[in-house]
């Protein structure tokens, strides 16, 4: 079973540059309070960490 995480949306893209707006959308958010379960691989957690105050992390599965 591979390990997984759920990451919500908790903050606004708008006001914000581009480049944060293009991290939520690679995680696949674009909507307020959406969620995505997504592979815990480093190359998402740094997605999570360069957006720290748009995202958290809900839970931890696996």
């Amino acid at each position: 079973m591979a390990k997984t995480i759920v990451v919500r949306q908790i903050g606004s893209p708008i006001r914000r540059p581009a480049i944060q707006r293009q991290q939520l959308i690679g995680l696949g958010l674009n909507k307020m309070h959406r969620t995505r379960e997504l592979p815990d691989t480093p190359s998402v957690r740094g997605m999570v960490a360069k957006i720290p105050h748009l995202v958290e992390i809900v839970e931890e599965r696996g």
